[in-house]
């Protein structure tokens, strides 16, 4: 990852998509070449000179106070996440250059695994930092079967996203949730640059999707900690539900994601029949099992 270049992208498209009414600065007539906002426009704004700001922009953010980074954000309009991208670029450019180097992959406490069982009516998924499916309740699994196979281990749900073509049709807003997932890698890459396996997966994606080469590319970055999913679901059908991300303390870069339906609406219904699937199920497997056991007794 070459970290100048990232923050000349990004620096550069925050520019380009603020015209100068919308960012206060009085035109004086004649043809602008440039999209947005000029160099000396931003630095006026932040109040440094024109030269401190091209610097930044250059990609060398070494040095930079935090006060100097607050009035960039405001003059460039940033909303919360793009903020925290700056200073969190500004930090890794501070930080003597390191290796790429391998992070404990992300793994569910069994405590934590144990309360997403006591919710069977709530569809409910742990996710790692890089999408990694890492627990589930069975009402989870059953709300997204093609990452939950039957017989396997689940799918990264990234690598789901954009090389399996079954989540084109599975999510009614792919491109939606897909940007989604770009602008989320894009703040990890920003606060770990180092990270060897989130590198390795944007290659193969970039290498592999046009789509997320594409995005990838444009450097956005937004928070996605709830919202709304529409989805084609195999069983009961398309259903919209709203979902809340939560967060382990002991287990940071594990988030617990639960899905909800508004209550008397169609997609409720869906989940309703959803949980009676599941109990179907449930039920004709214990009773499998306990055939099984029959017939193994020694009489």
């Amino acid at each position: 990852m070459d970290l100048r270049d990232d923050v000349q992208q990004f620096l550069t498209g925050m520019r380009a998509r603020l015209t100068p009414e919308a960012a206060g600065v009085t035109v004086f007539g004649g043809e602008r070449r440039v999209p947005g906002l000029r160099r000396e426009e931003v630095a006026q704004l932040a109040g440094v000179s024109t030269a401190y700001y091209t610097r930044m922009e250059r990609g060398n953010l070494r040095g930079v106070s935090e006060s100097v980074l607050r009035s960039l954000a405001s003059s460039l309009h940033m909303n919360d996440a793009e903020t925290q991208h700056l200073f969190d670029l500004a930090r890794s450019c501070t930080e003597r250059v390191r290796q790429f180097r391998a992070k404990p992959q992300s793994r569910l406490p069994q405590r934590a695994a144990q309360l997403l069982d006591t919710m069977p009516d709530v569809p409910t998924v742990a996710l790692g930092r890089l999408g990694d499916l890492v627990g589930a309740n069975a009402l989870g699994r059953a709300l997204f079967p093609h990452v939950f196979p039957d017989n396997g281990e689940p799918l990264n749900h990234t690598r789901y996203l954009f090389l399996d073509d079954r989540s084109r049709d599975f999510y009614v807003d792919w491109e939606r949730n897909a940007r989604q997932v770009v602008s989320s890698l894009r703040l990890l890459a920003g606060r770990d640059p180092s990270d060897r396996a989130l590198m390795a997966l944007v290659g193969e994606l970039a290498t592999h999707s046009p789509e997320f080469r594409t995005w990838w590319a444009g450097h956005t970055v937004t928070i996605h900690t709830s919202g709304t999913k529409s989805i084609r679901h195999p069983v009961v059908g398309e259903l919209t539900v709203a979902f809340e991300t939560l967060t382990l303390a002991s287990t940071p870069d594990v988030r617990i994601v639960a899905y909800l339906a508004d209550p008397g609406s169609s997609s409720a219904d869906a989940l309703d029949l959803l949980r009676s699937w599941v109990a179907t199920s449930r039920t004709s497997d214990e009773r499998e099992n306990s055939g099984h056991e029959e017939t193994g007794r020694v009489t």
